[in-house]
C-alpha cells in the first residue's frame, strides 16, 4: 500500500537527496550546479522545492515560486516538475501539482502556470487533460 506525504526540502542533505528524480528532467546540471542553483534561488527568488514521497522514497519533485506580473497578477510559476521515470502512471505528478495549487490558493495566489518544452507531448496531454490546464502562450528564449 502507497503511503504519500509531501514534503518541503529545506536543508543542503534533503535537497541533494531529490537531486536523481530532478536529473531526470534536469539532465544538464550535475549534482554541484544543481545544489547551487537551488540555494541560490532560494535565497533570492522565494523557490520552493518540495518532494512527494512513496514511504520513505522520493517519488517526484515539484520546484515553483510565487510570483507577481502585470498579465498573471499573482500566480505561482512551476519550474520544475518531475516523477521519477519508473514510477509514471501512478497518480504522482498529478497530487504533486494538486498540492502546488492548494498551496497557491492557501497563501493568496490566483493561478499556477508552467513552460513545457516542445517536445513532451506525453507532458502536455497530462497538464490539458488531465490537470485541466489552457495553454495560453509560447514561450521564447533567446541565449546570450
Amino acid at each position: 500500500m502507497d503511503t504519500l506525504t509531501i514534503k518541503e526540502l529545506h536543508s543542503e542533505k534533503e535537497i541533494l537527496e531529490a537531486f536523481p528524480v530532478m536529473n531526470q528532467l534536469r539532465t544538464h546540471l550535475d549534482e554541484k550546479a544543481y545544489l547551487d542553483l537551488v540555494l541560490e534561488a532560494k535565497e533570492k527568488d522565494m523557490y520552493r522545492l518540495f518532494a512527494l514521497y512513496n514511504q520513505e522514497e522520493i517519488v517526484a519533485v515539484t520546484g515553483f515560486k510565487p510570483m507577481i506580473t502585470l498579465y498573471y497578477g499573482r500566480f505561482v510559476w512551476v519550474c520544475d516538475l518531475v516523477t521519477d521515470n519508473s514510477k509514471r502512471s501512478n497518480g504522482y505528478g498529478e497530487k504533486l501539482l494538486s498540492y502546488v495549487h492548494e498551496w497557491a490558493k492557501d497563501y493568496g495566489y490566483n493561478s499556477v502556470a508552467l513552460s513545457s518544452g516542445l517536445q513532451r507531448t506525453e507532458a502536455h496531454r497530462f497538464y490539458e487533460e488531465k490537470m485541466d490546464y489552457d495553454k495560453v502562450s509560447y514561450v521564447f528564449k533567446k541565449q546570450l
